[in-house]
């Protein structure tokens, strides 16, 4: 039993003393290792840096001048020449123009629609038949009076002056040329029917709707149609009070008021516009909006290349043409401002103040402005020509810190961080 005990004993401190071996190597190794990438490992760069304080702006150089402002509102367009076609004679339609339609041009005096003319025609027949009687029996009546004339001078001074005119038969002659006037009259009222049975167009136009076809019985007062011009559009504009005075408007007939650019960011192209002028200021506001309503009109409002409008087409042959009841965008070119700057109203800030660069640091301005449209503002005082106004948002604002400006600092050579010591660097 001893002899056992002794050998399970050796083994034991065997096994632990392998176990130790093994650990002592492993550790052994790591060290190793971790000596070996300690020295192969290289130097890293070392930089000591401070973060600048100025902050990072863009600016713009302002100047003074002459601008005119531009008023953007919405308008509705309406047609000039407006009408309602009706007949003045009573009959059965006989025939209608190709044109006549919704949608087709016609031409001034082109006609629309023919009504039955056989009763107005026989009507002119009777009419001239007794034209012709009375200018007959005023013929008649005529020898008559000769034959009176020989007569009374036979019987000079037997006849008083009151006989006189019976005896030459002045009443009958004044009774039968009323009655040729009345037949002339007759006849003419039934060649004005005959020729009404013609219905021709008023002016160059559109027809919009039509409400009679071939065959049907119309009589005055019925509606056969709507017609607009196609000459001149109007455009409804409304205007805030305020803004009336920056607007041209025309003193004469020959006179055009401010100019006007028309867009319609909904249909047109993007690059596409149309040219007006602002004619009249309507005289009463809007009741609903309170507006200022003004009055801009259009030539060749359907782009159709009118002879007033070849110029305009030459310069921008891909015209579009404005639809009655639509909405359009009007920017109207107001007065001219003098001697003010002009700046995006973005970079107005609170309480119409301005951020301004001088000497690197950050100024707050108050300024006095003229006006204000859809883009700009137009300072009347404030700022001075060439001074630096900064364009950037600032997250904190306050007068006097540093600022920087970028465009002078592009291309890499200022950083947000300044490397202030020599790099150190190692293999």
């Amino acid at each position: 039993m001893n002899d056992t005990t002794q050998s399970r004993s050796g083994w034991r401190w065997l096994n632990v003393l392998i176990t130790v071996l093994i650990c002592g190597a492993i550790l052994g190794g790591a060290a190793l290792a971790i000596q070996i990438i300690n020295e192969t490992e290289p130097t890293a760069q070392t930089l000591e840096a401070t973060r600048k304080s100025a902050a990072l702006v863009e600016t713009v150089t302002v100047k003074k001048g002459t601008y005119s402002p531009t008023l953007v509102v919405l308008g509705t367009v309406e047609p000039a020449k407006e009408v309602i076609l009706s007949p003045r004679v009573s009959g059965q339609v006989t025939k209608i123009s190709p044109n006549f339609v919704p949608g087709g041009m016609v031409k001034h005096k082109n006609e629309l629609l023919k009504i039955d003319p056989a009763d107005f025609d026989n009507a002119v027949s009777i009419r001239k038949s007794e034209l012709a009687q009375a200018e007959a029996s005023l013929k008649i009546e005529e020898g008559r009076q000769s034959l009176a004339k020989k007569e009374l001078k036979l019987l000079e001074g037997t006849i008083e002056d009151a006989n006189r005119d019976l005896v030459l038969r002045k009443p009958q002659i004044a009774s039968i040329k009323a009655e040729v006037s009345a037949a002339q009259a007759a006849m003419d009222r039934a060649d004005l029917d005959l020729q009404r049975t013609s219905i021709k167009a008023p002016f160059d136009a559109q027809i919009l709707d039509r409400s009679v076809n071939e065959g049907s019985q119309v009589s005055p007062g019925d509606e056969l149609a709507r017609l607009v011009g196609i000459e001149v559009y109007w455009v409804m504009a409304s205007v805030p009070i305020r803004s009336l005075n920056w607007i041209v408007f025309p003193e004469g007939e020959e006179e055009k008021g401010s100019k006007v650019t028309l867009k319609n960011t909904d249909t047109w192209p993007a690059n596409a516009e149309r040219e007006g002028y602002v004619s009249r200021m309507i005289g009463e506001l809007n009741q609903r909006t309170r507006l200022a309503r003004v009055l801009i009109t259009v030539k060749d409002p359907l782009a159709l290349g009118s002879k007033d409008s070849e110029d305009q087409q030459a310069e921008k042959p891909d015209l579009q043409p404005l639809i009655l009841g639509s909405l359009i965008e009007t920017h109207i070119t107001g007065r001219p401002i003098e001697n003010v700057i002009r700046l995006k109203r973005e970079y107005v800030r609170d309480q119409d103040t301005v951020w301004v660069m001088k000497d690197e640091k950050l100024e707050i301005r108050e300024t006095e402005i003229e006006f204000r449209d859809a883009t700009h503002a137009y300072i009347r005082s404030g700022l001075e020509e060439g001074e630096e106004v900064v364009t950037t948002n600032l997250a904190t604002v306050a007068e006097g810190i540093g600022l920087r400006k970028y465009q002078a600092e592009s291309n890499g050579v200022d950083e947000q961080v300044e490397t202030e010591s020599s790099e150190e660097t190692s293999d």
